[in-house]
């Protein structure tokens, strides 16, 4: 039983109470995106208070080890709300027919890029082919930037990184930067805003690993629901989440978060088409 699956068994009780009767905990889910479990719920927390107020529930915050287990979670209906990667929610809206209610804006853009960085001392003039052979380490197999995204760009150059690397799978992002960054490995993928956040937390420092690689713009992490969610529920949520202003992001979201953009019907239009030529979801 993975760590994940552990973790989502003790809500089980849930699901017995009648669906969303009126003082129903408000169910939420956030993936790894900071060094420590503890660092993220710190960093979240505030925003799924104001969610939960917002629809006059009491929340109920499950920080997750992985962002594969999320998509599990919503699936199961364990999970009502959660704020998930782009790659996480088309595995929960594939699995489970999950709905993006609202794209997040990051310094006022709704895009974000993969990145692979490499330890500064190596000297690779042209990528990936002087990176051949090097270690890499990917990020969990649910992540955007992390696996997804490096995973296709690489099927597009006709390499198979698992065979072109010495590969491993499996971290956190912060977890890949600090192994770039102490030299356990040569190459990690990542994402940009990850990176500065790192940078500016002194985490890292920024002469301590370099960018060999970067994606196109990608369609930043989703507020997503699981299917069958009471929809005035859905639509309290996602009024919650579009009236928050800048102001009241620096308040209550995570730093250089200044709110939420609707989802539009093809808002991860792209990385669904990234999935299905991966072979990870139906049609590819």
């Amino acid at each position: 039983m993975t760590p994940t699956r552990r973790l989502f068994l003790g809500l089980a009780p849930l699901l017995a109470a009648p669906a969303l009767a009126q003082g129903t905990p408000l169910r939420c889910a956030v993936g790894p995106f900071q060094p420590t479990a503890g660092d993220t719920r710190r960093a979240y927390e505030p925003f799924f208070t104001h969610l939960a107020r917002a629809v006059g529930r009491p929340l109920d915050l499950t920080v997750t080890t992985d962002w594969a287990g999320i998509a599990v979670a919503l699936a199961n209906e364990q999970v009502d709300v959660a704020w998930m990667g782009p790659w996480g929610y088309i595995l929960a809206k594939d699995r489970a027919k999950a709905e993006a209610l609202a794209v997040v804006q990051y310094q006022g853009k709704p895009t974000y890029q993969a990145i692979i960085i490499a330890r500064p001392d190596l000297a690779i003039a042209r990528f990936p082919e002087d990176a051949k052979g090097m270690s890499i380490s990917f990020a969990d197999a649910g992540s955007t930037s992390g696996w997804l995204i490096p995973h296709y760009w690489f099927r597009t150059q006709g390499i198979d990184p698992r065979s072109y690397f010495r590969y491993r799978d499996g971290a956190s992002h912060p977890a890949n930067d600090l192994a770039v960054a102490t030299g356990q490995v040569d190459l990690a993928t990542d994402y940009d805003r990850n990176l500065a956040a790192m940078i500016a937390a002194g985490r890292l420092r920024e002469d301590q690993v370099k960018i060999v690689w970067r994606s196109e713009p990608l369609p930043n992490d989703a507020l997503a629901v699981r299917d069958r969610l009471d929809p005035g529920l859905k639509s309290a949520l996602r009024e919650a989440a579009l009236g928050i202003d800048a102001a009241s992001a620096s308040r209550i979201m995570p730093a250089n978060y200044t709110g939420w953009v609707p989802a539009q019907p093809d808002s991860y239009a792209m990385i669904e088409a990234a999935g299905r030529a991966v072979g990870r979801i139906g049609g590819g």
